[in-house]
């Protein structure tokens, strides 16, 4: 094992130790702020809320290129326990990015400037807007992340140069009725009633058929204790997902529609909220093919993956969607990840954290030397 394997598994090993829930990463972010600064860097701290900006300058004018890492776990229930697991690779993601900015850093940037991320509470899907907000892409003109991938989509010594994640919303609907005693229904109108019609509404709704989509109801909660009364209220909760973000747009209008019309059908109301949620993945052409050309580099032609899409939803794409001129590129690598993210047993190829160092590496170096 060379002396950068050997830090990669030390970094890796510390944060692992130290899992903490979104805008709670106060000793992973102090942590990694020390790291950081010993490598050159000038540090921010608490930049929204627990994350972290470093920055690097190069002796002549050139882009900003960022490398973003996520920083929280996720907390789980094991063995009647309540425990805090980095179940998602985030320590990994942490781990990668900041290796490849120390050797960055020793290496020396020629020109430009290279900004380091570490980001809080991605699981939360609004870390990154915290960043936004805090003014963290003010100045960025590119932007890279990485995230390990389950062993079904890449394997060890595999990578994607583009992980095309899908938007993802919450909606919430309440559903108002009249109230009445159950041996006088015609002088209610009965919010299960509305409800049910709402959700035949919901499972009627089409998009484009070449774009994946789905929306669902997740939830439903209607009545009460006494159970000879016809009930007048009806909470309802939705999961909806596409791939690209118009689709997206299309399906929460569609949603809104079909929860309030299916209502009316028997004289109730309905009021909707979008929960939140995160936007489908949008990546520069340049990009990609730049990662194209660090995964050939460093894994040859047989570690290249095609792109990959997958339903699941990365605050990451806010960025774009905060700052459209911004490039950005994503790098989806194989590790040999089992169960699947977000189980606490998860477990991976820590060998594999060097192929991303060294990924990262490749791409900062063509964009800044």
């Amino acid at each position: 094992m060379s002396s950068k394997e050997a830090r990669i598994q030390e970094t890796y090993d510390a944060l692992h130790a130290m899992p903490e829930v979104g805008f709670e990463e106060v000793k992973t972010s102090a942590w990694l702020a020390e790291k950081i600064k010993a490598a050159g860097f000038a540090v921010t701290t608490g930049v929204g809320g627990t994350g972290i900006v470093a920055v690097l300058k190069g002796k002549e004018a050139g882009p900003v290129v960022a490398l973003r890492a996520d920083m929280d776990a996720l907390a789980h229930v094991v063995d009647g326990k309540d425990v805090c697991v980095h179940s998602c690779g985030h320590d990994s993601h942490c781990t990668m990015v900041l290796t490849a900015a120390e050797e960055l850093a020793a290496a020396g940037i020629k020109r430009g400037t290279l900004k380091i991320l570490f980001q809080p509470a991605e699981e939360k899907l609004f870390g990154a807007t915290r960043m936004i907000e805090a003014g963290a892409l003010d100045d960025v003109d590119i932007v890279l992340g990485i995230h390990l991938r389950p062993i079904q989509e890449a394997k060890t010594g595999q990578a994607t140069p583009a992980l095309y994640h899908g938007s993802s919303y919450i909606m919430e609907a309440t559903i108002s009725g009249q109230t009445a005693h159950g041996a006088r229904p015609h002088l209610g109108v009965n919010a299960i009633d509305a409800a049910a019609a709402a959700i035949n509404a919901i499972n009627a709704i089409h998009i484009n058929p070449v774009i994946p989509a789905t929306c669902k109801v997740t939830r439903m909660q209607a009545g009460g204790a006494t159970l000879n009364q016809i009930p007048d209220r009806a909470e309802l909760a939705l999961d909806l997902r596409a791939q690209q973000n118009d689709a997206m747009k299309a399906l929460l209008v569609k949603a809104e529609n079909a929860i309030k019309a299916g209502a009316a059908t028997v004289g109730a109301t309905a009021t909707t909220v979008v929960k939140g949620g995160v936007p489908a993945a949008e990546y520069h052409p340049e990009i990609i093919a730049l990662a194209r050309q660090a995964i050939q580099a460093v894994l040859g032609e047989a570690g290249l993956l095609d792109p990959i899409v997958t339903p699941g939803g990365e605050d990451f794409h806010n960025f774009v969607q905060a700052k459209p001129s911004l490039k950005a590129g994503y790098i989806g690598l194989g590790c040999n990840l089992t169960p699947g993210l977000h189980d606490p047993a998860m477990k991976f190829d820590r060998s594999a954290m060097i192929n991303g160092v060294e990924i990262l590496e490749w791409m900062v170096g063509k964009l800044l030397r």
